[in-house]
């Protein structure tokens, strides 16, 4: 097939693809509508920007087309399924593109907005329903949706969606799911741990692959830099200032990562922006119209947020670091060199990281060419290192709390607190020693002497429990020097005990229950 038209399109589909500036069909277009408008199953295999989204979108808008009746409430009868709320949309703004001149509904469902909206929209019913797992599951919870009516169901990048955690809630959707329905499965890789889960959810599909598993794009220039873990960053920022002047994203494998990267390219004068699953939908959806108009020229991305990501003119892909599946890498690059434009890809390997770029040389069949660093000659700061945690000490017996000559922190500051407090003692401690203090406090030291204890002829501080106790130390060690005699041994349903000396200015939990800190 070489045009639109010769695939049988209807008229409004052909008018919006006019519109669109599209013509000619692309290969998986051109193998896969025909299965799709026959009504058959499916599973699609394309490298990223080879158009799977019109392949399934277009044959879909065509069978409906064809249909009558409105959608009943609830319900919807194409259901679209995304790994990404980004992605999502994108999807839904292609079929609302193609639909334009027909009466066709569209929504999206995905986290990060509030459900309210979204649930008056399903409330009315839709015809082609755009969704991320998580929330259909909650609408499906809260009775806004019934998947009962479903004639369609899309799973787009369906190797992530399997593969990323997304499997347990795809099981649950299946189950609901009418048995006699049309499934269409889309992915740029598919490794065959995952197509054989895939096989069980179709019946008798068609296969369409224009692109193997392990081919990437002809037109993108890859390259390695080898380089230690702590100099990435910095060689990163270099490539971005001196290399790489057109737009360009930057992988990372994990959400902090990319927040770091952000921070670090900002304090070296570049502007970027992350996106990962931590930022709203909000902040998402900004850093990606900055992406797209042109303000923010470097994006920093996980994996997982990049499947949203379709975006022409990026010129250079950047794998700070390399992917754990390397099937991964093949969608990662492929996010340049689309529509027939050239690009770079770029990959900082450290010395853990060789082990995956021999993997992925085996996949695709191709050894790599290596470039010398470009920082190699230059100065680079080392990182501050982290400061060293504090090695808890074992206490001695009855020692207490804190900085022991100061009182320092909580022990001390209540040592302050109750020294006007003492329950059953004299209530020592004024000069802050609190029970942190290991240094013996005679009977009578401190700013303000009290009258003698309600009960308990102890001369030390009062002292309701051994406090020490709560701090790991043994509950009740040998008597310091100087303590004294131990007072009546309850008032009030409470233990009394007058200590003193090492544990001066407490003052706790004695005689009647009073103020407590």
């Amino acid at each position: 097939m070489t045009s639109f038209k010769e695939l049988g399109l209807a008229a409004p589909i052909l008018s919006a693809l006019s519109d669109e500036g599209y013509a000619n069909p692309t290969p998986i277009q051109a193998q896969a509508i025909p299965h799709v408008m026959a009504g058959r199953d499916l599973m699609g295999i394309a490298q990223t920007g080879t158009g799977k989204t019109a392949a399934f979108t277009l044959p879909i808008l065509h069978n409906l087309a064809a249909e009558k009746g409105r959608t009943p409430p609830r319900q919807c009868r194409v259901l679209i399924l995304s790994p990404t709320r980004e992605l999502a949309g994108q999807i839904a703004d292609s079929v609302r593109a193609y639909s334009r001149h027909m009466r066709i509904s569209v929504a999206t469902v995905f986290g990060g907005v509030s459900h309210g909206p979204q649930a008056q929209m399903l409330q009315r019913g839709v015809d082609v329903l755009v969704a991320t797992p998580g929330r259909l599951l909650d609408h499906m919870a809260t009775g806004s949706l019934r998947l009962d009516g479903v004639k369609v169901f899309v799973l787009d990048e369906a190797d992530q969606m399997l593969d990323m955690g997304f499997i347990h809630s795809i099981r649950k959707l299946v189950k609901v799911l009418p048995k006699q329905r049309q499934t269409l499965f889309f992915s740029a890789t598919m490794p065959k741990e995952i197509a054989a889960l895939a096989a069980d959810m179709l019946d008798n599909p068609e296969r369409v692959a224009v692109a193997p598993v392990s081919s990437t794009a002809e037109r993108v220039t890859q390259k390695v830099v080898f380089v230690d873990a702590p100099q990435k960053r910095v060689e990163l920022a270099h490539l971005l200032a001196n290399t790489c002047d057109g737009r360009t994203l930057v992988f990372t494998r994990t959400k902090h990562g990319a927040d770091r990267v952000v921070r670090h390219l900002e304090s070296a004068g570049l502007t970027a922006a992350a996106i990962h699953g931590n930022k709203s939908q909000g902040q998402r959806q900004r850093a990606l119209d900055g992406f797209k108009d042109g303000s923010t020229r470097i994006l920093v991305a996980t994996d997982i947020a990049a499947r949203g990501i379709d975006v022409d003119g990026v010129t250079h892909v950047v794998n700070f670091e390399l992917p754990n599946v390397p099937e991964t890498y093949v969608h990662r690059i492929g996010r340049t060199a689309r529509a027939g434009a050239s690009g770079s890809a770029i990959s900082l390997v450290d010395r853990e990281e060789r082990g995956l770029l021999r993997q992925i040389e085996r996949l695709t069949r191709q050894s790599i060419p290596v470039e010398p660093r470009a920082t190699e000659d230059a100065e680079i700061a080392p990182e501050a290192p982290r400061p060293p945690r504090q090695q808890q000490q074992r206490r001695p017996q009855g020692a207490g709390r804190g900085d022991g000559q100061r009182g320092e922190g909580r022990d001390g500051q209540r040592g302050q607190r109750q020294e006007s407090r003492g329950r059953n003692g004299q209530g020592n401690g004024g000069n802050g020693q609190g029970n942190g203090g290991r240094r013996a406090a005679p009977a009578g030291e401190g700013r303000e002497q009290h009258a003698a204890p309600r009960a308990g002829a102890g001369a030390g501080a009062g002292h309701g429990r051994d406090h020490a106790n709560r701090n790991g130390a043994q509950r009740r060690g040998p008597r310091p020097e100087g303590r004294g005699q131990p007072g009546a041994r309850r008032e009030g349903g409470r233990h009394q005990e007058g200590h003193g000396g090492d544990l001066a200015g407490i003052g706790f939990m004695n005689g009647p229950r009073g103020n407590r800190s």
